[in-house]
This record gives C-alpha cells, structure tokens and sequence, in this order.
C-alpha cells in the first residue's frame, strides 16, 4: 500500500498490505544499529548512509567507497555488473560534481522498493537487464525484554538472489568498506580526515571470513579508539582484496576492472607510477592517514528458478564517548580542547573489538534473529490498520538513535532529539519522557535506570527533582529548577513500572526519594493547600504556567492516586490513608473549578497578568494526565463523560485539514496543505496578547497521546484521522519516516505512539497481581495483535462467530506467562 492510498476516508479502517518507498523518496532513511551503539543508514535506494557510529550524531556523513556490488553472468551472455543500489537521483547540486567516493559513474539498478518493518528493511532492486531478481534485507538483532542482545554495534546484510531464467547465472556479490577508525571529519575537498594511520587486517574464523580494521597507534583510553570490521558469512565465500592505496582514482578504476572481468577480487597489488612525471613534484606523504579499503564476498551458481543469499556482517567498536552532555558552543569547544573524560559504551563491557561483535553475531545468528523476525512479524501481521502500526514502529526508532544511549554502568540516558552534528535537549528530560511509552512496555530494565537515576542521583536534598539530568555524567554545573509536569510525571512513572514488573525490590528500594519528590511536589505547586495546584509551574513547553489547570492537575492526581496504591500494598497504611484522602479531595475540585461545559481551561483572573499563558484556550495537552494514567493502568482522574466531551472539543477546536490559513509565527512542522493538530485553540475569544511558547505548533507525541484517549472513548474515525495525517506528513519525500522531529530529529516525545496498541487491543496488565486482559475496540470478529508486559510478549487473537461465542487465544513467543491469570472482561 503506496502512500497515494491512504487518502481517502474510506481507508480509515482499511487493514493489510505494507507500505513502501520508491527509490526516489530521498529521506526516508532507516537505521541499523542497536540500542545506544550508534547506526548505519539504508536509503530507499538501498545505499548505506549517515554513518552514526562515532559517538556523536551526523546526518549527512558518509564513508567512500563503502558500497556492496553484483557481477551476474548468464550462461551464453555477456556479464552485467552493477553496484547493489537503485539510480542516483536528482538534485546534482555540487560545486565539483559528486566525488570520486561516492562512485556516481558506476551503473547502478534501474528502480528500487523500500519496506521498512522494524528491525527489517527490505529493498527490492530491479532492472531489465540484470538476469536476475535482487532483494537486500538487513537488521539489527532487536529482542523486546532482552535489552543486551538488542544492543549489538552491528548490521546484517543480505542479498537474496532469484534466477528466474531457464538457465544458471554464475552470481558474484562484494561489499566493500574503507577503514575511518579515528574519524574526525572532512576536509575542503570532503576527503575524510583521520587522526591516526588506519590498517586493515584480513581475518577468517570458520564460516567467517573479511577485513578487521584499527588505526596504528590509538589507546584504548583515547577519545576515537576503536575498530571496524565487514565480513561475508557462509561455507562458500571465497575471496578478498585491500585495494590500491595510491594516487588520483587508481584504486577504484583497479577494483571495478578487477571485479567486473571474472567477478574474482585478485589479493592487492602495487602498481608503479610510470610515466608520470608530474606526480614527482608533489609531496603524497599527506596520504599515509588515507582510508584504506577492502573488499570480501563470494560467488555463486545460481540454477534455474533457484535463490541463493549473500550474507555481510558490518560491526563497529568505538567504546569511548564524551562523560557529558555536549550542546552547546562552549561544550564543543571543551571537547576538542580535551576537556571532558571519557565514558565507555555498555556494549564495551560485552566485547572487545569489532571483530568479536561480528564473531558474536554470526555465532549466535539463528538465537537473535529467529526472536527479532518474531517481533517483526508479531507487530506487522495484525488486524490494526498499516499506518496506525507504522506509527507505532517507526517511533521505535527513536530508541535505536543517537538520541539515546547507554554507559558502562547499564544506566539508559536521552536526549530530547538530536541536531545534525550534536544533541538537543540534554538530560533525560522528565517532562518529555511524560509522553514515551514505548521504552518502559518493550525494556522496563532500562526504564527503570532512568528512575533511578531521577530518584537516586538527581533528586536534591529538599526533594526537588532538576528537570534535566546532571549528576549521572559528572556534570553538575547547571542550575536547574524542577518542571512541574516532569516531577509528577517521574512519580507516576514510578508506579507505571512496578505494576508493568511487579518488581517489589525496584519499589521498596525507591520508595523513600518517591516520597520525598511527592511532598516537595505538593508543597511547592499547591500553594494554598487546597489540593489543587496553582503555582508557578514550570512545563513541557518551557516556560511556566501560572493558575490551576489540567494539563500539570491530571499528572498530579494521577501520581497522588498510584502513591496512594503503592503505599498501601508496602503495608504503609498511613500514607495510603493520607494521600487516597488528598485524591478524593482533590479530583471533584479539579473538575468543579475547571471544566467549562465543553472542555478544561486554565483558571487566570487575568490572562495577560503572566505572559505565555493560555486562559481560556482549548489545550490539546490539557489531558496529558489522563494518557499518563490509562498508560499505568490507573483508570479516570476525572469524569469519564467529561473526558470524551473535552476530546471531542480538542478535535473540533484543534484539528486543521489544511495548514494554510493556520498563522504561525513558531516552529513549523505541518504547513500548506498538511493536517495537524495544533497545540491551542481559543474557540471562545481571549487568546492573550502573547500566549505561551509552541501554542500553533504541530507535535507529534501530543497528537498520538491524544489519539490514544479518544480510542478509549470509541472515538476511532477522530483517532486515525488525527494518525494518518501524521504518518502522510513523513512520507519519505517531505520528512523521514523514521524520525518524527520536534527539537531535533528521532525526538522522544512520539514514542507515545506504542500506547496505540493496547488501546485497540483493550489490553491491560498487572504484574503485580499476575493478570491480563483483552478486549479489542476494531475488527472485534477477527482481531490480531502484539501485546507485551515486564516478563513475555507475543501475539493475542479473537475471532466470534455466527453464534456470536467469543473465541480467544494468546501465542507467548518470547518469555513466559507461567503463573499469570488471563482475565475476562
């Protein structure tokens, strides 16, 4: 299913088909790489991408002459070569054409088809000329509730080859990659700079066979240590070059001649300037710290009607990473002033080189991919329509990026986003983590260091929490108040991941700083006493708001109510007693003192006494607590009946089919003709003279929280249409599929898209009490979906028949459910 049809309403429900993007959809770009290893791009022409595996973000980086290519010769015909990507395409916009490592001049497939289905990406490659049919699948093994395994610095490569000729195809497929270990940009001429001299090293251990790449001379305690490698694995692979290291473009004219005569690499050989007088004259020693480049693959036959797969394994190891967050001009500054330590990679205390990574991988290949192809088709193979799945696993994504990332210690840290070349938004931020759900359902161990770090290295003495993580990197240079939605927030995220678990030791051992936030959390935002919050409240949107309102109330009542649980399971009768009481008073006075009749306002007796303020604006966020609370399975924090009043008003208020007549002078991430749900509305007059910052911005992790609390009031058509246009805003011409921007790309706030799921499945649990339950609100006689909770995951069906008897079952395809109860409903 093309983009082109999800247009029309009718679609709306419309289940089945993938979608894909030609070759000439020039950003959609899908990441290799494992949980905080950095990653290698594939583009839907199947080339390889912005290569992130330094420890730093870098859109735009590339690597020359790192490519895979084919020879294909038909019995009786002439051979047909061809690098393993669709055409180039335009714009050729360059003040020297394209470089000679980009190898523009070398024929390439005809047309290409990118699916991308996380961890897979498939890429179809066709052209009329080549005998044969050409699929490239590649992934990083990606186990949910197996975090290690899913944190491999590594991508698999495949080329399954079809012959659907009569006669046999003698297949050659290479991979080629330069060796960039100590990669510190580029210079005027974009030929990579390095800071050491690289060398490569052909290695083979068994089936495995291909190039280990080092620099000479870096220690293992030096900033841009590291190794590389790219290997072919399989029985039959059979040979290997290192290409020429000379001078203009003899190696490349070299390694195609070579290639494309018998599809044979011969070992390198050193070829003599002669004849070349002018080459005397300079001074080439500047080409001692050049890439070096090598080549592995194999050959096949290829019979009739029969396949045959060429696997590549490309690893990287680059373990240590700046101890600090690096942002702005003066971090930069610092950093290539050497004046931050170093951190070692959580994948550095698993292996020891890119070697041993890549040995690792096609030892244990079967146990890794059979439970990542599980999830592939688990999440894919459902009765939910496409692009409501597709927004759930293109915002996975995020967690692979750089905008995430791990340490030696196991601790999980985040960015917000992350610009081209650096981080934004730095420090776990508690109230952008408010909206993503999807680390805590598919990883709660590393949800939980993100609590622990909150609660146990960030929480100040007076139990105020910063809003920004400093500690946890030896940064502690910042001055940074507590966000009111964040603080609040962290609680109830708090109670979200012991029921998701049913850790008690996670709990008892947190308990007391919990307490602590809470009290501080009372005491500083109600400032009256009378159990609603009123002060200055500072939030997502950076800046404070002044008065009660709902959007910080809901995620107040929704942690008071969770302390309240969890309190009184700890055997803490009287703080259950105490804060199930400040509940009880306070929900009936949040609603009293705020709902208008058709949704919830910010309660000023004067708008513009503050600026960026809202009034009495229709806030799309002013449910936020609500998500929150359906998220940890805590139920209503405010009358159901006015829930679906005030989301009906969010939708007919804040819902635009056209940008154009949308005045915004903020952020732009929906414009001319897209839709979107902007942020604020004031369909009742009194939009203050300067309302608060990002109020006609477009943010997707707010669009998905609040398509998740209509489809808990049936308000399904509202939902997917509120999806959609998201997902036909990132259609891999405009904007990349796979990472939804606000500050920064991948941003952290759309992983709320994962609470897509249970909301149609009607899926809850309970791992405290060992339940779960179903009761899907779409397809309802023929369901089919992925749910997961802290100990298994798999896949949960009902089907009902005539007789109109309900039919159920629940596949476990990783983990276990011994002892847990499936609940009716």
């Amino acid at each position: 299913m093309n983009r082109e049809m999800l247009h029309s309403k009718t679609d709306l429900f419309k289940t089945g088909g993938e979608i894909s993007y030609n070759g000439d959809a020039g950003v959609a770009k899908f990441l290799l790489g494992g949980i905080g290893t950095g990653n290698i791009s594939v583009g839907a022409r199947g080339e390889l991408r912005d290569w992130e595996i330094f420890n730093w973000p870098g859109k735009g980086q590339f690597v020359p002459f790192s490519f895979f290519a084919i020879r294909t010769r038909e019995e009786g015909k002439e051979p047909v070569s061809r690098i393993l990507e669709s055409k180039i395409c335009p714009p050729y916009y360059k003040s020297h054409g394209f470089l000679n490592g980009e190898l523009a001049g070398i024929p390439r497939f005809e047309s290409s088809k990118m699916v991308g289905k996380q961890p897979f990406v498939y890429i179809d490659l066709e052209d009329s000329k080549v005998p044969v049919a050409v699929k490239m699948e590649a992934f990083t093994p990606f186990i949910p509730l197996n975090s290690d395994d899913s944190g491999i610095p590594t991508a698999i490569i495949r080329y399954h080859v079809k012959n659907p000729t009569d006669r046999a195809v003698e297949v050659s497929v290479v991979g080629t990659m330069a060796n960039v270990v100590g990669f510190q940009g580029y210079d005027v001429f974009n030929n990579v700079k390095l800071v050491d001299e690289v060398q490569n090293e052909y290695r083979e251990n068994g089936e495995i066979k291909g190039w280990y790449y080092t620099a000479k001379h870096l220690k293992e305690t030096d900033m841009k240590f590291g190794s590389m490698s790219i290997a072919s694995v399989g029985a039959k692979n059979t040979y290997k070059k290192q290409w020429l290291h000379g001078q203009w473009t003899d190696n490349a004219q070299d390694f195609w001649d070579d290639f494309t005569e018998d599809g044979v690499l011969d070992d390198m050989e050193t070829i003599e300037s002669k004849g070349c007088d002018l080459l005397s004259h300079y001074d080439f020693s500047f080409l001692n710290l050049k890439e070096r480049i090598s080549s592995v693959g194999s050959m096949e036959m290829v019979g009739p009607n029969e396949e045959k797969t060429f696997e590549f394994v490309i690893s990287w190891y680059f373990p240590n990473r700046p101890k600090g967050w690096i942002e702005y001009d003066e971090d930069l500054e610092r950093y290539r002033d050497g004046g931050y330590d170093t951190v070692r990679n959580y994948y550095a205390t698993r292996f020891t080189d890119a070697w041993n990574v890549t040995e690792y991988v096609a030892g244990k290949m079967d146990e890794l991919e059979m439970p990542s192809r599980a999830f592939e088709e688990a999440l894919f193979e459902t009765t939910i329509p496409a692009y409501v799945i597709d927004a759930v696993a293109a915002n996975i994504m995020s967690m692979k990026s750089h905008c995430c990332f791990r340490i030696e210690t196991g601790e999980f840290l985040g960015w917000e986003g992350i610009r081209d070349y650096v981080g934004c938004g730095q420090g776990n931020v508690n109230h952008v983590w408010n909206y993503a759900t999807a680390v805590a359902a598919l990883f709660p161990d590393l949800e939980i260091t993100m609590r622990n770090v909150e609660f146990k290295k960030e929480l100040d003495e007076d139990g105020g929490m910063p809003f920004r993580a400093r500690k946890v990197l030896g940064e502690s240079r910042w001055d940074m108040i507590p966000a009111c939605d964040g603080q609040f927030g962290s609680i109830l995220r708090v109670y979200r991941e012991w029921k998701y678990t049913g850790d008690d030791d996670f709990l008892k051992e947190i308990w007391e700083p919990t307490i602590k936030a809470l009290e501080y959390a009372i005491h500083e935002w109600d400032t009256d006493g009378d159990g609603v919050l009123d002060g200055k409240m500072h939030v997502t949107y950076d800046i404070e708001f002044y008065g009660p309102n709902t959007m910080t109330n809901t995620i107040y009542l929704a942690a008071v109510k969770g302390v309240a649980l969890m309190a009184e399971h700890l055997g803490k009768t009287e703080e259950a007693e105490k804060y199930r009481a400040l509940y009880e008073k306070a929900e009936p006075l949040v609603d009293e003192m705020l709902f208008n009749g058709e949704y919830y306002v910010q309660k000023l007796d004067d708008v513009d006494a503050y600026r960026y303020q809202y009034g009495t604006g229709c806030l799309t966020d002013q449910l936020l607590g609500q998500f929150m609370a359906h998220a940890a399975g805590l139920g209503y924090v405010l009358p159901k009946d006015h829930v679906k009043k005030t989301l009906e008003s969010i939708y007919r208020y804040n819902f635009r089919d056209c940008m154009e007549e949308v005045p915004n002078v903020q952020r732009t991430y929906a414009l001319n003709d897209e839709a979107g749900l902007v942020l604020c509305s004031w369909p009742k007059g009194g939009r203050p003279r300067f309302p608060f910052a990002y109020c006609d911005e477009v943010w997707t992790g707010v669009e998905y929280q609040v398509a998740v609390c209509m489809i808990k009031e049936g308000m399904l058509e509202e939902a997917f249409t509120i999806i959609r246009a998201v997902r036909d805003r990132y259609d891999g011409y405009k904007r990349c599929p796979w990472s939804e921007t606000e500050a920064g790309h991948h941003y952290i706030r759309p992983m709320s898209s994962f609470s897509l799921i249970p909301a149609l499945s009607g899926y809850e649990c309970d791992m405290t009490e060992k339940t779960m339950s179903f009761q899907p609100v779409i397809n309802q006689n023929h369901f089919k979906s992925f749910w997961i909770n802290g100990k298994a995951w798999g896949t949960y069906e009902q089907s009902i028949g005539e007789d109109g008897v309900v039919k159920s079952g629940i596949q476990v395809l990783y983990g276990s459910l011994d002892g847990v109860r499936i609940l009716e409903r």
